[in-house]
């Protein structure tokens, strides 16, 4: 057979089109594995999302809210890191049915321990109603979170607190609470103490409480406002059988002034004979900033609040 120069553009022209159908068809190749010296970068969740008071801040895992009292009647967990320092001091005035007034001075330092412990150590004034006032008892605490932040429900934490009392006026008191706090829902936090004190002389007081507080962050890291609560059955030796029950609630708000500065306000109005009119609070604090395990062992992807 002939070859021309048309035989030979069209056989190639066939060779071509025979070519590109037998790939289009083909299996598709699978994808070369990946080299064994290779590795995978691990998965990061972020906390971009959440707000800045509800960044964990140290190792136990606690949020950046635990850090500033949250609550003026009503403690959560630990509030220092390890060799973290803070100072407060509180204003309590209550208002009696009477008209009268009885105040309350105290002056107080936090000190973060490792394994999960707080020491706090304060003096305690006390005023009558014509403003003057006397020193009452030193007074040790001792806090112990149960486990880190989150493993348990609630966060329980034991509380236990002996009062040195100047015995002209009372006896020295012992006291033990079982802390509970957590965040409810963004923005809104809580805490939960039940409370047992009892005096070693004098009249041998024992009260019973059961205080609460629910707070919702308005601006983060500044403004904080909510509602507490609390409740008391006192009673003295000898008429265990007619304790008094005292309840009493009202507002309560939270200003951080600076990262370092928090103010707190609370007052709360009886609700019925045996409580006071108003028991009112104001409490400030200054922390002194992170100690050195917070610096150097804990620093949340997401940055610290500033």
């Amino acid at each position: 057979m002939k070859t021309t120069p048309n035989t030979i553009v069209k056989a190639l022209a066939f060779a071509a089109i025979f070519t590109l159908g037998a790939e289009a068809f083909a299996a598709p190749k699978k994808p070369a594995p990946e080299s064994s010296g290779v590795q995978r970068m691990p998965t990061v969740t972020s906390l971009a999302g959440s707000i800045l008071e509800e960044q964990p801040v140290d190792e136990t895992g606690r949020p950046e809210w635990t850090s500033a009292r949250r609550f003026t009647g009503t403690r959560v967990y630990i509030q220092k890191a390890p060799w973290e320092f803070g100072i407060e001091s509180w204003w309590r005035i209550k208002h009696k049915r009477d008209g009268t007034l009885r105040h309350r001075l105290l002056q107080e330092v936090e000190i973060g321990l490792p394994g999960r412990l707080q020491l706090d150590l304060y003096t305690d004034h006390e005023g009558d109603n014509t403003g003057a006032f006397h020193f009452h008892s030193f007074n040790v605490e001792l806090r112990y979170a149960l486990a880190e932040w989150g493993k348990i429900w609630g966060n329980p934490t034991i509380y236990a607190e002996y009062k040195f009392a100047d015995h002209h006026w009372g006896p020295d008191v012992y006291e033990f609470k079982l802390l509970f706090g957590d965040q409810l829902a963004p923005r809104w936090h809580w805490g939960l103490n039940f409370v047992w004190e009892a005096e070693l002389g004098g009249d041998r007081e024992q009260e019973f409480q059961v205080t609460g507080g629910l707070s919702y962050t308005v601006i983060d890291g500044k403004l904080g406002v909510g509602v507490e609560a609390f409740y008391d059955r006192d009673s003295v030796k000898g008429a265990r059988g007619s304790a008094v029950d005292i309840f009493a609630v009202g507002p309560s708000i939270q200003w951080r002034v600076t990262k370092n500065i928090h103010v707190d306000l609370n007052c709360m109005f009886g609700t019925n004979k045996q409580s006071e009119r108003q028991i009112a609070y104001l409490i400030v604090g200054y922390d002194f900033g992170p100690g050195e395990s917070k610096k150097k062992s804990y620093t949340p992807i997401s940055g610290q609040r500033n």
